[in-house]
């Protein structure tokens, strides 16, 4: 490449001139050559006009035609494939590799050495002419020089204060030889003027600085203000246009002169009814010195970064120096620099500030720890003093928070204010040092008249004793929101720690702290007077702090188990029972060291939100629930409700009548708030529905729902769980359907699909979604799946309810309800419905979609399919979807609608689990044949949709365990009998599971059922006593539904090979005998709820594997099952014995929420957040509940999700090892879908994974070790409370009630 002509020499000098000029601005405000070449280098960045400018361009084009055929050659080599495999695919990939090849050639080389060489010329010739232009102007200056010395510079019109001009070396000298303090004042004076005009850059780095320095801090100790507030100018000029590393000289010694002048004048402290005139001169000239220092502290954070750490360090450094000076000579107490900077800075804003980064963090802590600790002692030492002072004169209150605001302008303060001040600065620099691990690890701290150093601990129940005393503002400043009262002070403080999981764990959950916290509420539980300036607004605030500490794990966890409270008698109990005791006391208005007017709604409903902490969890519940306190919170609703009601419309003028009325409806909103929180957990829900308020619980919170309001300050999430955990339930559902809940769901879900929002104006195309369920309609999908996950709700919903079949619709009509839903989404079998649907295809594969999650469950698809023929439609539906209708031999037309009914089709028509069945897929898959999977029109459905059975063995004494059933019982050692068989049966379900299926099972749970049923202290329930005619049991009819189940249960065993083809007269026989045996079972009830007035609502699906397990043999099977209704575990693996029994409490028995709800699924629940709290909390966070899942997997005894051995292994665990088995395994199967669980939570399309997939690769040997251990851990707890299912009261007249029901004269015994 050649050399650039003189000609281009000469237009590119132009056009660099050219681009100078125009960035002229930007670089005459740089205060150095540094800043002006750091702006230069950024220039692209900061200039939108950057690649405008001519300069830019030429180079541009330069270099295009420089290196434009360097870069052609290496992309071609490049995309040709040589170096392919060195760079990858990748588009940016290829990019850097040019570039790389390109920087190292030749050509690039020469090109960057012209350019070089020739700018070099350039900026050479550019100086030469601009130092000639500057001798002129110097020349034509050089006569008004003088004049401009001597002239006042501080005329606003001056050239000097317009704009900087140079100034020489040997004129700075000079001025530093004026400012000499032996100079007279007015030679001093001129000399500050022109400092002050001269730019600060210039007099930094002069030679001289260093005396200037020194004579410019000598000048601010003068008590003239002329003189000392020119330095202050000068100083802040300084600041605001000059690099750190010249501003932190002047910072410094602006501190060492303050703290200097400190030390020197001894400013006395103004003592008893003595004032501080902040208009003294010495006192003023300080506190300006001080402000201009505080306000570079403040801004110095945004920048310091971008300097070496020294200069940092030594700016908070002499900062800490200055702080830390105290007098402790003489009895007289001095003025001291903390004190100035409190009045100025009273809140610390300056050390928040540099706290907040890491970068100064870092450098405030080491230094603390190493030379300034004495900063930590001082502002100990204050807050001590100031508690301690509040004890010895109960009538001191705060002189500053109100004073210091109520007037603009003050200049006197007294001894009090300033050391309130400082008590504030103090409190807020402690509360910052908190909240950091390396704040934290600089206590304890060793104080004056202290035996020991005060602690972590310690400083929190110092804070706690003087938020007692001040707990809350005057009336005339509760208004205001920065508030520096002492309470409002702590509380900020001990929220701020409460936001933070360690340093709350040191700080707050402390036995200590938590016994000062509560220390009033027991001395009020034991009718004793609590030392409280106001009761109310300090219990207000001691339950603010309890309820964020139990809205935490760790801080639950020590108010459940900890029990470290001493209480009357030297007994000792928890934080939590203390809480609630006083909560019912509350409500109960039994405190009777507080007045009426102490024990407020308010206070009361702050007490109840710290139990709401409790019991919205599983483990908080199961402490609080003996104390009975959904029953006082529901007592005290309704009669608050009673009084409402009674109290008159206030009229216009009555301002009073009016706000009691406000109070009393705030006071039953907070109550029934409060209710409705027990539905967090399920056994939560069964006590609300206990109290009768279930309906205006969910009435409230669809209103609260609707609006979109948050649950409450410490819950992170919506109402999405409790939603789910309601709709799980009958009464729950039912409640849903009468708030209004369901109806505007259904028209919200029809809103998004069918209207969308095609009247409004269409300024960009929508797209045309891709999904299956467009992602506008995915929450209204989840939220109808979550409505409808279980099959009581199903039932509460759609029996009895008829589809519409209109012969025509109207496009506005809109569906208000399931059946409606149902109608027109699913059930699409006539022309007016396809109509009536604008988006049709979509609509429909929506409503098939929801039709294959809600025929997950076996029990809601049986009920769908006996009262609107699902199947008959689906498979009509895919017979009209041929290419020729009218021919026999028509071939499938495949497309969305299509595949999604085929998909459906074979999930209800194919019973099996993970290796039993084969599911279609619903995507279409690329080759020639997009779609394998055959289609049909009818039943029953082709073969490849069902996978070979596993071989069942049929072991009898060959294995250990066959063994040990056929040996004969010791009636001597017949206690010992059920241990030795836990001990064979664990051994060989860990060495060979395969044997317990077959013979070996049915001998295994006939053996046990005998065992246990024959055994006083093992049964638990009274002697099932069943006599029936049997022409009572051939006349006995089963329902449409019992009907479907069978024929499904019988064509399972038939892909099984388990039974024969006589099977179905054999299990409706046992259907016959359960139902007549059953329905002797249950209590009459008057409830409105369709799933309580006739029998199960649903199939028997325990009896229905319990046949299969006894190979068909129905006398053996009834036998059993009849054996096992008397055993604990019949109340929660058969769902259908245990429904609307007897044997079970009344109330929970007319509730409607079966056991394995209320007490299992509550379990899981509980031990999912302690043993796979990652499960547990993605169950938080996609709004669906694992209790919901329980119930489904269990109800049909996990048909569908498990293999037939592992449906097997579930009921002979559950028998042999304990119904408490039944929590462990829904436990160790969460634990083994974790990894899908988390991956599908974030896809959010949780709930549809786990209803639509099986469950694959869990085998009950695999987590049998998992499953001991839980039972050794928890046992004792869940046991204990499985027992309280029993109706104590009912099993007394159980037998007579046998007797009246079932004793038939003359009748057969089945044995």
């Amino acid at each position: 490449m050649s050399q650039l002509s003189a000609e281009e020499e000469l237009e590119l000098q132009s056009l660099l001139k050219q681009l100078l000029i125009s960035v002229n601005d930007k670089i005459s405000g740089a205060p150095s050559t540094e800043c002006a070449e750091e702006i230069l280098l950024h220039l692209e960045e900061t200039d939108k006009n950057f690649h405008n400018y001519e300069f830019v361009k030429y180079l541009r084009q330069y270099v295009e035609s420089s290196l434009g055929t360097v870069v052609e050659e290496e992309t071609k080599n490049l995309t040709r494939g040589e170096g392919q495999h060195a760079i990858g695919s990748g588009h940016d990939t290829l990019i850097h590799a040019i570039t790389r090849r390109t920087r190292d050639s030749a050509e690039y080389q020469q090109m960057m050495q012209t350019l070089k060489n020739t700018m070099i010329i350039i900026v050479e010739s550019l100086i030469n002419k601009f130092e000639e232009d500057q001798m002129r102007k110097e020349e034509m200056h050089r006569e008004r020089q003088h004049s401009q010395y001597i002239d006042n510079c501080s005329d606003s019109d001056s050239s000097f204060n317009q704009s900087y001009a140079f100034i020489r070396q040997e004129q700075l000298q000079v001025l530093a030889e004026k400012l000499d303090s032996s100079q007279p004042k007015e030679v001093r004076w001129q000399a500050l003027q022109v400092l002050c005009c001269a730019p600060p850059s210039d007099v930094l780095s002069c030679e001289s600085w260093s005396s200037l320095r020194r004579k410019l801090c000598a000048a601010l100790t003068e008590p003239d203000p002329d003189l000392s507030d020119n330095v202050l100018q000068f100083f802040a000029k300084s600041f605001s246009s000059s690099p750190l590393n010249v501003t932190r000289e002047i910072y410094t010694s602006l501190a060492k002169s303050v703290e200097a002048s400190f030390a020197s004048q001894k400013l006395s402290f103004p003592a008893d009814s003595a004032d501080l005139d902040i208009d003294r001169p010495e006192v003023t000239r300080l506190l300006k010195q001080i402000r201009l220092m505080n306000d570079f502290q403040k801004e110095v954070t945004t920048f310091w970064i971008r300097h070496p750490e020294k200069y940092m360090e030594e700016i908070i450094e002499s900062t800490f120096s200055l702080l830390s000076l105290h007098h402790e000579h003489g009895t007289e107490k001095v003025l001291e620099p903390i004190h100035l900077l409190a009045l100025l800075d009273i809140k610390a804003t300056w050390f928040n500030k540099w706290m907040h980064g890491y970068y100064s963090r870092t450098v405030v802590l080491r230094l603390l720890e190493r030379k300034y600790k004495s900063l930590i002692v001082a502002a100990l030492q204050r807050c001590i003093h100031y508690s301690e002072s509040c004890f010895a004169n109960d009538t001191t209150d705060p002189q500053s928070a109100e004073q210091q605001q109520s007037t603009v302008q003050r200049s006197v303060y007294s001894g009090k204010e300033l050391e309130y001040a400082v008590f504030v600065h103090s409190l807020c620099f402690l509360g910052k040092l908190l909240i950091y691990t390396n704040g934290r690890s600089l206590f304890p701290v060793k104080v004056k008249k202290r035996k020991d150093p005060v602690s972590l601990t310690d400083l929190v129940v110092i804070l706690i004793h003087i938020m007692y005393q001040h707990p809350e503002p005057p009336l005339s400043d509760a208004s205001n929101t920065d508030s520096l009262w002492p309470g409002c002070l702590v509380m900020e403080v001990l929220w701020t720690v409460c936001e933070r999981t360690e340093c709350a764990a040191e700080c707050l959950y402390q036995p200590a702290v938590i016994e000062t916290l509560l220390a009033p509420v027991i001395a009020l539980l034991n009718g004793q007077q609590c030392k409280l300036k106001s009761p109310a607004a300090t219990l207000t605030l001691i339950a603010d702090i309890l309820a964020r500490i139990a809205n935490t794990d760790r801080g639950l966890a020590l108010f459940l188990h900890e029990k470290n409270l001493l209480v009357a008698h030297s007994e000792r109990t928890s934080a939590a029972l203390v809480v609630v005791q006083f909560t019912l006391r509350l409500l109960n208005k039994d405190v009777s060291s507080l007045s009426e007017c102490d024990a407020s709604h308010t206070l009361c409903g702050a007490f109840i939100f710290v139990c709401r902490q409790m019991y919205n969890t599983c483990e908080g519940l199961q402490v609080l629930r003996p104390h009975g306190l959904h029953k006082a919170v529901a007592a005290a609703w309704k009669k608050t409700r009673t009084s409402s009601e009674r109290v008159p419309t206030p009229e216009p003028d009555a301002g009073a009548s009016t706000q009691d009325l406000q109070n009393i409806l705030m006071w039953e909103e907070t109550l029934l708030d409060s209710l409705l929180n027990f539905t967090a957990t399920p056994k939560g829900l069964l006590l609300l529905q206990q109290t009768g308020a279930i309906n205006e619980c969910v009435s409230h919170m669809f209103s609260r729902f609707t609006k979109k309001l948050q649950v409450s300050r410490c819950e992170k999430f919506g109402y999405g769980v409790m939603v789910t955990q309601v709709a799980a339930t009958a009464p729950g559902v039912a409640a849903l359907h009468r708030s209004g809940f369901v109806r505007a769901l259904v028209v919200e879900l029809w809103s998004a699909l069918e209207c969308g929002s095609d009247d409004v104006r269409v300024v960009r195309p929508k797209a045309t979604p891709m999904d299956p369920i467009d992602r506008s309609c995915v929450k209204s999908f989840l939220s109808l799946v979550n409505l409808l996950s279980s099959s009581q709700s199903v039932w509460e919903l759609l029996a009895r309810q008829p589809l519409a079949n209109k012969s025509e619709y109207t496009l506005r009509e809109m569906p208000t309800s399931i059946p409606d839903l149902i109608d027109r989404l699913i059930a699409v079998n006539s022309e007016a419905k396809i109509h009536s649907l604008f988006h049709y295809e979509q609509s429909h594969t929506f409503g098939l979609r929801l039709l294959s999650v809600l025929c997950c469950n076996l029990d809601s698809f049986l009920l769908l399919e006996s009262q609107y023929n699902i199947c008959s439609m689906l498979l009509l539906s895919q017979r009209d979807n041929v290419t020729e209708p009218d021919a026999s031999d028509g071939e499938f037309i495949i497309d969305s609608l299509s595949v999604e009914r085929n998909h459906v089709l074979v999930r209800v028509s194919v019973v099996g689990g993970p290796a039993e069945r084969r599911l279609p897929p619903r995507a279409l898959q690329e080759g020639d044949d997009p779609y394998p999977w055959p289609m049909f029109s009818s039943c029953p459905p082709p073969q490849c949709y069902s996978s070979d059975p596993p071989r069942i063995l049929q072991h009898s004494q060959d294995s250990e365990i066959g063994a040990f059933l056929a040996s004969p019982v010791d009636p001597e050692s017949e206690e010992s009998w059920m241990v030795t068989c836990r001990r064979h049966y664990c051994r060989v379900m860990t060495s060979d599971p395969s044997i317990v299926t077959g013979k070996v099972l049915a001998d295994l749970l006939d053996k046990v059922v005998v065992h246990l049923s024959g055994s006083a202290a093992e049964r638990f329930f009274s002697a099932a006593q069943y006599k029936a005619e049997e022409t009572s049991v051939r006349s006995a009819v089963l329902s449409s539904v019992e009907q479907l189940g069978i024929n499904t249960c019988v064509r399972y065993s038939r892909h099984l090979k388990l039974l024969n083809e006589d099977a179905v007269d054999d299990l409706t026989l046992l259907m016959k005998h359960l139902k007549i045996f059953l329905s002797s079972q249950r209590v009459k009830s008057s409830s409105e709820l369709l799933t309580q007035q006739d029998c199960y609502p649903g199939h028997d699906w325990l009896a229905s594997t319990v046949f299969l397990i006894m190979a068909g043999d129905s006398e053996r099977s009834l036998r059993l099952l009849l054996g096992l209704s008397s055993l604990l575990t019949s109340a929660f693996i058969w769902p259908a014995g245990i429904h609307a029994s007897v044997h079970v409490a009344v109330e929970a028995a007319e509730s409607g929420i079966p056991p394995v709800y209320w007490c299992t699924a509550h379990y899981v629940e509980m031990l999912l957040k302690v043993e796979v709290p990652l499960v547990h909390s993605a169950f938080r966070m996609s709004g669906f509940t694992p209790s919901q899942m329980c119930l489904h997997w269990l109800t049909q005894c996990f048909w569908n999700y498990l293999d037939w051995t592992e449906i097997c292994h579930y009921v002979s665990t559950c028998v042999v090892m304990g119904p408490d088995y039944q929590v462990y395994l829904c436990v160790a199967i969460f634990k083994h879908l974790q990894p899908e669980i988390l991956r599908h939570t974030q896809c959010q399309e949780l709930q549809i994974f786990l209803k639509e997939e099986p469950i694959r690769g869990f085998k009950f040997s695999n987590y049998l070790e998992f499953m001991e251990r839980l039972e050794r851990s928890y046992r004792d707890i869940v046991l204990t409370d499985m027992k309280t299912v029993r109706n104590s009261v009912g099993e007394e007249h159980v037998d007579s009630l046998h007797t009246e029901r079932s004793l038939y004269k003359g009748a057969s015994v089945l044995p």
